[in-house]
């Protein structure tokens, strides 16, 4: 990955951290926390990886997304409005009644969603389905989700990575959101689910660890996934909770909430600066 491009989704990342905190304070609520620690990864996806046309959010041969931390939505419809699939001014509307972006992801209104989702644990089962439907049709889409480390602990997290590796979804990959918070503490201490790594590859998929805040350490991960035959690939990003903002970065606090006034005149300045520096 040329430096140009690694400029352009560092800075595309920034953006939509900013366009994330607009949207939250204009909310007045949101998940600031999980939404920020994934924001590199939706950069590499929606702006360098993914076969998707937001002109035809519903081409079947697309690659398909499945947003299972389905609350980390500030960032994930950052994401899709940067990349032209609605207007940058409708992030405005987050959580409005009257909005089509509501607090967890919803395909029905929103264009370029994948999977509507709401209780955590369910979309690696989603994700498998839509990866078998493409070995089954003949299709060559990638098909990717993403979890956090705390969603994990669900039980049928670990049916569907089995039966992902028995059918053996070479066109699947898994992040897991390795920030190490969940909503009432460190997941070590809540529901240990370490090592992430191991389990995944008893299970019978291939594992990469990751930097999961540094967008070329994850086009790695990806080249390297896009190697593998016969079996799905997680990606066990470790990355930090609130990532970008230095008031945000890792405290449980932010899981969710809005920041106070002044925190959020500190965190967007915080993010200008880091917006001016890139685009400089």
């Amino acid at each position: 990955m040329d430096a140009a491009k690694v400029k352009s989704l560092n800075l595309t990342a920034a953006k939509m951290r900013r366009h994330a905190l607009e949207a939250i304070q204009c909310a007045n609520s949101g998940h600031i926390g999980g939404s920020f620690s994934i924001a590199e990864i939706l950069s590499v996806l929606y702006f360098d990886r993914m076969h998707i046309d937001p002109k035809n959010p519903r081409w079947e041969d697309r690659d398909r997304f499945v947003l299972s931390k389905g609350h980390c939505t500030p960032t994930t419809y950052s994401a899709l409005a940067l990349r032209g699939f609605f207007p940058v001014e409708d992030l405005k509307t987050f959580r409005k009644i009257d909005s089509n972006l509501s607090g967890h992801i919803e395909m029905k209104h929103v264009p370029g969603v994948d999977m509507s989702a709401g209780s955590l644990g369910q979309g690696l089962s989603v994700a498998t389905g839509m990866a078998l439907a493409g070995k089954t049709d003949g299709k060559n889409y990638r098909v990717y989700a993403i979890t956090g480390d705390g969603e994990i602990e669900e039980g049928q997290i670990w049916e569907a990575a089995m039966a992902a590796a028995h059918f053996k979804l070479d066109n699947l990959v898994l992040f897991v959101d390795n920030n190490q918070l969940q909503l009432d503490g460190a997941v070590s201490e809540v529901m240990s689910v370490n090592p992430i790594d191991e389990k995944f590859r008893a299970f019978g998929w291939n594992a990469i660890n990751a930097d999961g805040n540094d967008v070329e350490a994850l086009n790695a991960a990806l080249d390297e996934a896009e190697k593998v035959s016969g079996k799905p690939t997680v990606i066990v990003c470790h990355t930090v909770k609130g990532k970008g903002v230095s008031i945000f970065e890792g405290g449980v606090k932010w899981h969710g909430g809005r920041p106070t006034a002044e925190e959020y005149k500190t965190a967007y300045a915080e993010l200008d600066a880091r917006i001016a520096e890139l685009e400089g």
